[in-house]
């Protein structure tokens, strides 16, 4: 199997996609992992996701991949935040940080 592209997409995205799948078709084993997965553990709603792409989609310094992260584990504080970029070659301002955990925190 050749790999034509690759797109990151959060878990809320993720989810969408597996529900109407598997109103088309049966899923196979690995798809219905993932799905119940993503029911127990996704934490947003795709409409509060959107938001918090959009805002966190204004600061210069994330990629795609970065906020993608953001969405996902929904950092509470500075620490958290730190801990998802600790293996990241990404500096973000104390200033920056803060703002992220207050987008996330004003959206959830």
């Amino acid at each position: 199997m050749d790999i034509k592209n690759e797109k990151v997409i959060s878990w809320s995205e993720a989810k969408k996609i597996l529900s109407d799948k598997e109103k088309n078709k049966e899923l196979v084993y690995e798809q219905k992992n993932a799905l119940d997965h993503l029911r127990k553990f996704c934490k947003l709603p795709e409409t509060k996701s959107k938001k918090i792409i959009e805002e966190l989609g204004t600061m210069e310094n994330l990629k795609e991949r970065h906020i993608v992260g953001i969405l996902n584990f929904l950092p509470e504080n500075l620490d958290e935040l730190r801990t998802l970029f600790s293996n990241d070659r990404i500096v973000l301002s104390e200033d920056d940080s803060k703002k992220i955990v207050k987008i996330v925190k004003d959206n959830k």
